[in-house]
């Protein structure tokens, strides 16, 4: 009997001495990251470009010791740019892989459609792309920040831009849905106060082609054919590039016309047209890779492009900035449960590579300065670069949350 019980005290012995030793490992579990992109269909470089800037990210904290100790995995999903498709991905990412942490939205129509069904998942989402104002605007909530350059604050820059012209009358093209019809109402909106006589063509005289056109010749003629000496372009991704295009072979870029693209210095566009968009045009960004001498921006420039050997986009930037914004308000927490990170990233100052930016606790907007430039060919570069670059101050841009309509 009593060989049989001390036979039972060392078995216990060692069954708690395990118990002890596995328990900071235990503790120390698996961040799980989830990005939703546009990774497949003619817009999918920008999915791609983002999954480049995450995976240099998540490898980046993994090799100093991850989040507060926590390994970070990422998971990717495709939103293929539209709404139930996405909000399938992000259910799957959620209630099947536990996700801690939900980054990305390329769309502004898949971002309003997706953020209003957030908070029922219980689970963060910092949005790096999608510009619509009511995601921090209209239907805005506790769980959905915004990291990058909202619509409003790029258009802003855009009307600040076109104040200093002598343009008089201005018309526009852009994608037929929220984003389009949008940065036309912001423009005109912000410009008619800066300059009184400038006049803007009607809603029946303007071009909206639908998102999935590749023959933008009727529209370009449309544009061409009317009385504005202003043009702004609201196209993005394949449909710029393919506008671009177009429009050059047909003469629009023939000096007769001042010319603004919102989103024409993405690098995905820049480096698919290389010598085929046009110098001297005014185009803006969410992020210029040239624009920040900052020692975190000129690593994350250096790295991607030692990995990837391509000069990072904006969604690059953007990816790569929402986890390191999210590993700050972890820390700032204490901990990965989601509640406390929520409250975390709301008032958040982070420096990331585009600068250092604030995610204002009124709309979880982030404080960010918006970049434009012209376009300009360099021998040291194969794509057109902004030469010169005019940053706008996020305090010259930015609406204040009274205006957002956000009512947390």
């Amino acid at each position: 009997m009593k060989r049989k019980r001390l036979l039972w005290l060392m078995i216990l012995s060692v069954a708690l001495i395990g118990f002890v030793t596995a328990a900071p490992a235990s503790a120390a579990r698996t961040v799980k990251v989830g990005f939703v992109y546009i990774m497949s269909g003619p817009f999918s470089a920008y999915g791609q470009f983002a999954k480049q800037g995450a995976e240099l990210a998540v490898d980046e904290i993994n090799s100093k010791g991850g989040i507060q100790g926590h390994k970070v995995k990422a998971y990717f999903e495709d939103s293929t740019g539209k709404p139930d498709v996405a909000i399938r991905a992000i259910r799957k990412l959620v209630y099947q892989d536990k996700v801690d942490i939900l980054i990305g939205l390329d769309s502004s129509g898949v971002a309003k459609t997706v953020v209003p069904s957030i908070p029922q998942m219980k689970t963060p989402l910092i949005i790096t792309h999608a510009a619509t104002p009511d995601v921090t605007g209209s239907v805005c909530n506790p769980y959905v920040f915004r990291i990058s350059v909202n619509l409003a604050q790029n258009v802003k820059a855009a009307a600040l831009l076109a104040s200093g012209t002598d343009v008089k009358t201005w018309t526009t093209i852009g994608p037929d849905y929220a984003f389009g019809h949008q940065s036309w109402e912001y423009f005109e909106k912000y410009l008619k106060p800066m300059k009184p006589g400038v006049a803007f063509l009607p809603q029946s005289e303007v071009a909206f082609p639908p998102f999935k056109t590749t023959d933008f010749s009727s529209y370009i003629n449309k544009v061409m054919q009317s009385k504005a000496d202003g043009v702004l372009v609201s196209l993005w991704g394949g449909n710029l590039i393919d506008f671009v295009r177009q429009a050059r072979d047909m003469g629009f870029f023939d000096g007769k016309r001042q010319v603004l693209m919102t989103l024409g210095a993405a690098t995905e566009v820049l480096t698919a047209l290389g010598d085929k968009m046009p110098e001297g045009i005014w185009v803006g960004t969410r992020y210029w890779f040239l624009a920040n001498d900052s020692a975190i921006n000129k690593h994350f420039v250096k790295a991607y492009k030692d990995r990837f050997g391509a000069y990072p986009s904006y969604n690059a930037q953007g990816a790569y900035a929402a986890l390191y914004t999210y590993k700050a308000a972890v820390e700032k927490a204490g901990s990965v449960n989601k509640q406390k990170v929520i409250k975390a990233l709301s008032g958040l100052t982070v420096e990331v590579p585009v600068g250092t930016i604030t995610i204002r606790k009124g709309d979880h907007q982030a404080l960010t300065d918006a970049t434009w430039g012209k376009t300009a060919a360099d021998p040291n570069y194969p794509i057109r670069i902004l030469k010169p670059i005019k940053i706008f101050k996020s305090t010259e841009v930015t609406p204040s949350v009274k205006d957002t309509g956000c009512k947390m």
